[in-house]
C-alpha cells in the first residue's frame, strides 16, 4: 500500500510540473504550435521576433475567408500574397512582377500551368531576396503568370519549403 501511496505522489508531482511547464511556455509564446498540413490560408504578419534559440518567428493570422495575406519584400519592395500551401512555386501577377524590373517576354511563357481558373503559361524567374518581417530566403524561384490567369499573388512552396511552419486555429507560423 505504501508504494501504491508514493506512486500516486510522484506521479501527481510530475503531473504538476508539467502543467506549470506548459503554462510558462503559453505564456512566454513558445508553445508547440499543431500540425504542419494546412490549406491555403490568408493573413497579416505579426512582428518578427528573436527567439532565444536564435530563430526568427512571423505569426500570420488568418482573415474572416480563413486566408493569410502577408506583404513580402521581393527584391526589397513590397508585394501583396496570398499564402498558398497548394501552389509549388511562388506565382506573381505580371504587375507585380513589372514593379520589381521584371518582364518576361512572350518567348519566356512557356511553362504550362494548372491553377483553379484553369490551365494557363507561366514565366519561370529567380528571385533573389523574398523576406517576411525578417524572414528571408535567397535564390528562390518563381513563376510570373499574366494577370488574366492570377488574381492574387501567391506565396508558394519554392518560399514555403525553406522554412519552417505550422498552422494551427487560425494561425500560421513561420520560423528560420
Amino acid at each position: 500500500m505504501r508504494q501504491i501511496i508514493l506512486a500516486f505522489v510522484f506521479m501527481a508531482a510530475a503531473a504538476l510540473g508539467i502543467a506549470r511547464y506548459v503554462d510558462h511556455a503559453a505564456k512566454s509564446g513558445n508553445a508547440p504550435v499543431g500540425g504542419a498540413n494546412a490549406m491555403s490560408v490568408n493573413a497579416r504578419a505579426a512582428p518578427a521576433r528573436a527567439a532565444s534559440s536564435g530563430y526568427r518567428t512571423v505569426t500570420l493570422q488568418s482573415d474572416s475567408r480563413g486566408h493569410f495575406q502577408v506583404e513580402a519584400r521581393v527584391e526589397g519592395r513590397p508585394i501583396g500574397f496570398m499564402v498558398d500551401t497548394g501552389a509549388s512555386m511562388i506565382a506573381m501577377r505580371e504587375t507585380a512582377a513589372a514593379r520589381l524590373g521584371i518582364h518576361p517576354t512572350a518567348r519566356d511563357y512557356s511553362y504550362k500551368t494548372q491553377t483553379a481558373n484553369g490551365v494557363g503559361k507561366a514565366a519561370r524567374v529567380q528571385l533573389s531576396r523574398v523576406e517576411i518581417n525578417g524572414i528571408t530566403v535567397r535564390d528562390v524561384e518563381a513563376f510570373v503568370i499574366p494577370d488574366d490567369q492570377l488574381s492574387t499573388n501567391l506565396l508558394g512552396m519554392t518560399f514555403l519549403s525553406r522554412v519552417k511552419w505550422t498552422h494551427d486555429r487560425g494561425r500560421l507560423v513561420l520560423e528560420q
